[in-house]
C-alpha cells in the first residue's frame, strides 16, 4: 500500500511567547501561535493580505530550545506535519483542534540581540545557510558553496 506525505513549511512571526508545559513522564512541550501573511492584488489592483494563524507544538529538546529563545513577534521557520484532534468538552460539545507538529525549527531575523542556537557548529562563512534545528542534521565537512553548479 502506497504511503501518504503529510508536510509542512511555515515562515511566519509569534503572535505571543511561547507556552511550555512538561508531561508526566517530563517531557517538555512548547505551543507557540505563528502567523503568516500573503499578499495578493484585487480586480482594482490593491493588495489584500490574508493571515492565517497556526497553533504549532515542539516537543523534547526542540521544545526547550523554543521555549526558551522564541518571543512575540520573533520570525521562525518550522518544518512538520498537520495533525488534527477532536475533543468533547464536558458540556458534550466536540471541538476540533489543528496543530503543526514541529520536527524542525531555525529562528530567523536575529531577534534584537538574542541567542540562536543549532545542531551544528556555526558556519565557515556567511554565505552559508543556517542549520535547522532538528538534532539530526550535519553538513558535510568538506561542503563548499563553489561545489554548486548554479
Amino acid at each position: 500500500m502506497a504511503r501518504g506525505i503529510n508536510r509542512v513549511t511555515l515562515v511566519g512571526n509569534l503572535g505571543n511567547d511561547p507556552e511550555t508545559k512538561h508531561t508526566a513522564g517530563g517531557m517538555c512541550v512548547c505551543t507557540i501561535s505563528l502567523a503568516t501573511t500573503s499578499v495578493r492584488k484585487d480586480r482594482d489592483g490593491n493588495n489584500q493580505e490574508r493571515t492565517e494563524w497556526h497553533r504549532v507544538k515542539l516537543f523534547g529538546k526542540l521544545g526547550e530550545i523554543a521555549g526558551e529563545y522564541l518571543r512575540k513577534g520573533r520570525q521562525v521557520y518550522i518544518e512538520g506535519s498537520i495533525r488534527y484532534d477532536k475533543f468533547t468538552g464536558q458540556d458534550g460539545v466536540e471541538k476540533y483542534f489543528t496543530d503543526i507538529i514541529a520536527d524542525e525549527m531555525q529562528m530567523l531575523g536575529g531577534g534584537d540581540g538574542e541567542r540562536t542556537t543549532r545542531s551544528t557548529p556555526p558556519a565557515r562563512s556567511k554565505s552559508e545557510r543556517p542549520e535547522p534545528v532538528n538534532g539530526n542534521h550535519q553538513e558535510p565537512d568538506d561542503f563548499a558553496d563553489d561545489d554548486i553548479p548554479f
